[in-house]
């Protein structure tokens, strides 16, 4: 397969980070935190560019959707091996609404528009956790999808997926084009190196709006509140076989 890989690349807060909810309980706080790539998106990237290291695909192209810092995510995949970067800029209400199936409509728009053989996401992303958005675009799209993968080979116009489910692994054969999404043990990211950093700066970021795409943002959920999780409560110490014996033989019973 010589043909193009879309891959998307989600700006989250930073995994480090410690979250706080915002007073009225509308979200959480996000001014003046650190943001980065959201980890399995950085999965991705790293097998999109494998594959075009191995010549199995001629193009990686980075895409991301959000306000201008998502700019700065997509420069990351660009330092890391992608050849160029589309930005949907999503503001505002909008984006404080963007879920997965507007995201998946984006993605299947795109994948469309740029005649993409391959979508490669990340299983989910670390933020909401809904693990939904490469299902929707596979199915918004018509496209077989490869899902939790943990090992990723193309043959031919086929693409060979080792996933990841509840009883071990299971290995399948799905035909381009197709949806895959990355799992944890599918590879290790490369650090973007300073010289890869500079190159960067000079690759092309395409911006463009949903509405450029036909793309409907109008979402079907309302939040109604975000709450910080329960407090834990102080364990117990439980006494053990060995403590109870011990015991004994300090009160000379044993």
């Amino acid at each position: 397969m010589s043909g193009r890989v879309l891959v998307g690349v989600k700006r989250v807060i930073d995994y480090a980070v410690k979250i706080r909810v915002k007073p009225d309980n509308t979200g959480v706080v996000t001014d003046g935190v650190k943001h980065s790539m959201n980890p399995f998106c950085e999965i991705a990237v790293e097998e999109a560019v494998k594959l075009k290291e191995k010549k199995l695909i001629k193009e990686v192209v980075a895409v991301s959707c959000g306000p201008q810092q998502a700019q700065e995510t997509i420069r990351t995949a660009l330092a890391m091996g992608a050849d160029r970067g589309i930005h949907v800029e999503v503001s505002g209400k909008d984006y404080d609404t963007l879920g997965p199936l507007q995201v998946s409509k984006i993605m299947a728009a795109l994948a469309k528009k740029e005649d993409a053989q391959l979508v490669i996401l990340g299983k989910q992303a670390i933020d909401d956790d809904c693990n939904q958005t490469g299902q929707m675009t596979a199915a918004l799209l018509d496209w077989p999808q490869g899902t939790f993968a943990s090992e990723v080979a193309i043959e031919g116009d086929k693409v060979k997926v080792v996933r990841e489910i509840d009883g071990g692994l299971e290995t399948i054969r799905i035909k381009t084009p197709a949806v895959v999404t990355a799992d944890l043990r599918l590879n290790t990211p490369r650090y973007a190196t300073l010289p890869n950093i500079m190159k960067a700066k000079k690759k092309k970021i395409v911006n463009m709006k949903p509405a450029d795409l036909g793309v409907d943002l109008t979402s079907r959920l309302e939040q109604l509140r975000v709450d910080e999780p329960p407090q834990r409560q102080a364990g117990v110490k439980v006494e053990t076989v060995a403590d109870l014996v011990g015991k004994l033989k300090e009160t000379g019973r044993i």
